[in-house]
């Protein structure tokens, strides 16, 4: 069959996806629907389809099979409730929202929807990424360091923790998912966080640098790191630690190393199409097993990051059955 898809926002990551999705041929773009009406007719005349200004509008004039939804993170909440009330399936790009309670009401629906849904983590899906969780099926992990060490992202809402949540939210939270991935859940987790002036970014009230330490279900311990006071992107990865293996897992190579060899791996897939395919499948099929990353999953990475910055806050380490309530 093929799947007709409305996308609901104009941005770059929205682009990112509108090139895979217009290169599959049992997909059919049918409208691009942005608050800003200019952005999304540029993109509905690079894709050959229509713009609108409100999702609602785009949904009631083309009849889309599934939505794609890439907004900043302050905007979600009424575009997923509206697939929701609609019975479209979704995919979404992360963050899921700027806090836990929107996250948790939107999961909530969704399960009682039964929707199939997928959302942007994307380092599931690279092939390399596979080889490094089959090779830790031997292993042990003891210690996981993750890293998101960067610079300033320059979009005005970024540096406004009300608009984008903050850097944990915004970009570390690739890192804690990939974490989660590869070693397993966590049961509870210390944050730390601090925020000063910044001559070049008076406006900013985000944290500039932030930690979590992060206790594994199977026992191991993590530390996840963050800034963006830096000028270039120094060290974006996850740093895995079992007995006699050092494993280094960045976006683009994966570094083995074990007393006798050292091995290097570069992804042979294309994490963003391999993600876009795998949910475009599942609507046209109805079996989403080929999806990595459902809203319930993402959510479990997303209330563990949300507990880190509550934890950072009251300087508290703070265990991840926390009351809901006490996380607002």
């Amino acid at each position: 069959m093929t799947v007709r898809i409305g996308m609901v926002g104009a941005g770059i990551i929205a682009h990112r996806h509108l090139v895979d999705l217009a290169g599959m041929p049992d997909v059919d773009l049918v409208g691009i629907a942005d608050v800003m009406p200019e952005k999304a007719a540029a993109y509905a005349e690079e894709f050959g389809t229509r713009s609108f200004e409100a999702a609602e509008q785009m949904i009631d004039a083309t009849r889309p099979d599934a939505l794609y939804i890439c907004i900043p993170p302050f905007a979600h909440g009424a575009p997923e409730m509206l697939a929701v009330e609609r019975g479209l399936p979704f995919f979404v790009e992360k963050p899921l929202a700027v806090d836990l309670p929107t996250a948790e009401a939107i999961g909530e629906a969704v399960e009682r929807a039964g929707l199939i849904t997928a959302v942007g983590h994307h380092w599931r899906y690279l092939d390399s990424v596979d080889q490094v969780r089959d090779l830790l099926r031997g292993y042990q992990v003891r210690l996981a360091q993750g890293y998101w060490l960067d610079f300033t992202p320059p979009p005005s809402w970024w540096t406004k923790a009300a608009l984008s949540g903050g850097q944990m939210i915004e970009q570390t939270i690739h890192i804690v998912d990939l974490a989660r991935y590869l070693v397993g859940d966590v049961t509870a987790v210390y944050g730390a966080a601090n925020h000063r002036f910044r001559p070049n970014f008076p406006q900013s009230d985000l944290d500039d640098v932030s930690a979590a330490i992060l206790h594994f279900e199977n026992g191991a311990l993590g530390i996840i790191s963050s800034t963006h006071i830096l000028h270039y992107p120094y060290r974006i990865g996850l740093w895995l630690y079992a007995e006699d293996l050092v494993v280094e897992c960045r976006e683009a190579e994966v570094i083995i190393q074990r007393p006798d060899d050292n091995l290097r791996i570069e992804p042979q897939v294309d994490p963003f199409a391999c993600e876009d395919r795998a949910f475009v499948n599942a609507v046209a099929t109805g079996d989403s097993h080929g999806i990595r990353v459902p809203y319930a999953e993402a959510l479990k990475t997303h209330r563990l990051v949300c507990t880190a910055m509550v934890s950072a806050r009251e300087q508290a380490p703070m265990a991840l059955d926390k009351p809901k309530e006490m996380l607002r």
